[in-house]
């Protein structure tokens, strides 16, 4: 995908995240995030990005040479433009289902605290009983020997 692009591309220049920020004016974090695949740059950062790595726009959207490249070389702006639509509305699709992932393990977590809560008010559910009851049993144990020397005296 284009993050990986980037990321293989910058390497092969020599290039840290923060260089490629300053050659472009944006923060290291936003470059991060393009090779994250978390965002994606406009056309116009996309085309600088081309001229700092000497590669098509194309190459980098793709990995292909310039299909939908005009006369003078320059790759068609409407092609762009669709191949970042496509790849927004993926990053789109992609960020709805992680954040209903996320929602259903908040969901399925205070459901079982709300559970736990409800059969501990019960006095159903009761964390540590089990130590309770062994060493009770343990005491019970004791007692009935100290009673049976008290008779054998």
């Amino acid at each position: 995908m284009l993050g990986e692009k980037i990321r293989l591309l910058r390497k092969g220049k020599g290039l840290s995240q923060e260089e490629l920020a300053i050659r472009l004016h944006v923060v290291r974090q936003t470059v991060s995030k393009w090779e994250k695949e978390l965002s994606v740059p406009d056309a116009v950062l996309l085309q600088q990005m081309a001229e700092v790595f000497e590669v098509p726009v194309s190459e980098l959207l793709n990995g292909e040479s310039p299909d939908g490249a005009d006369k003078a070389g320059e790759p068609d702006r409407n092609e762009i433009a669709l191949q970042l639509s496509r790849i927004n509305e993926h990053l789109a699709i992609r960020n709805r289902r992680m954040g209903l992932m996320i929602r259903f393990f908040l969901i399925l977590m205070i459901g079982t605290i709300v559970l736990i809560a409800i059969l501990t008010a019960l006095n159903v559910y009761r964390p540590g009983s089990f130590e309770e009851d062994v060493s009770s049993s343990v005491i019970s144990v004791g007692d009935v020997s100290d009673e049976n020397e008290e008779i054998a005296h």
